[in-house]
């Protein structure tokens, strides 16, 4: 039976970000990264920081694993990582999360077509704008939109990019004009991951809000938008597992 990378399962918790933003849900990190973006939060899933804490699991070990720590309460897992897409059968695990009537949600940069983002319940891409150093493969991107729009897929998917500065907010709206049809999230982009005063982080971040909620009102490319704080990071700060 396969087994996959993971790093960590915690919850139930509130999902801080995207199209499923205040869901509550557990969540399944598993580890591996084809990025290393300069402002990257769970940096530890690829940079060999934590891999003694790897543990290759099996699709029923996760699903005990999930019970054990949520019991009853929860009805919605969200895979992440690193990059979920890289793992090629996930769907195995998919599959019985489905089972257990369980609805699935997955975020990726894009940058991987795995024909089980025909599965998920909520898809969230989040190509990564030039702050984090990575360069868009538009022609990878395109033929992952185009699987999910041949499949009738594209009310399970939406697009999410955070936005760190100028230079980021305008790649936001050329992405946003280059896949009109496609649900279309803008997040703050935490630049203190350091910062371990909440109320501190908590009015930096919320200043930065005000800041892409500004830039996006005067802009006539990003109408059809939705703009958000990165939730749990106002709750909990910099804190892992939660």
């Amino acid at each position: 039976m396969k087994r996959y990378p993971v790093l960590e399962i915690f919850g139930p918790t509130i999902q801080g970000e995207g199209m499923v933003v205040g869901r509550k849900t557990m969540f399944i990190r598993t580890a591996g990264c084809d990025y290393s973006c300069s402002w990257c939060d769970s940096s530890f899933t690829w940079d060999g920081s934590a891999k003694d804490e790897i543990k290759m699991m099996t699709a029923s070990e996760i699903i005990t694993r999930l019970n054990a720590i949520g019991q009853d309460q929860f009805d919605h897992v969200t895979i992440s990582g690193g990059n979920p897409a890289l793992l090629k059968d996930l769907d195995q695990l998919i599959d019985l999360l489905h089972q257990n009537q369980l609805e699935v949600a997955i975020e990726t940069q894009g940058t991987r077509w795995q024909p089980w983002f025909l599965l998920i319940d909520d898809l969230t891409l989040s190509p990564k704008p030039p702050s984090s150093g990575m360069k868009t493969d538009w022609n990878k991107l395109d033929t992952i939109i185009d699987h999910l729009r041949d499949n009738n897929r594209l009310a399970h998917t939406s697009l999410k990019i955070v936005i760190f500065d100028d230079q980021d907010f305008d790649y936001a709206e050329a992405v946003h004009q280059r896949y009109p049809d496609l649900l279309f999230y803008l997040q703050v982009g935490n630049a203190h991951l350091t910062e371990s005063n909440l109320p501190k982080l908590t009015d930096l971040l919320l200043e930065k809000y005000q800041w892409l909620i500004n830039k996006t009102l005067e802009s006539s490319k990003l109408n059809k938008v939705r703009v958000l704080p990165q939730l749990h990071t106002l709750v909990w700060g910099n804190k892992r597992g939660v």
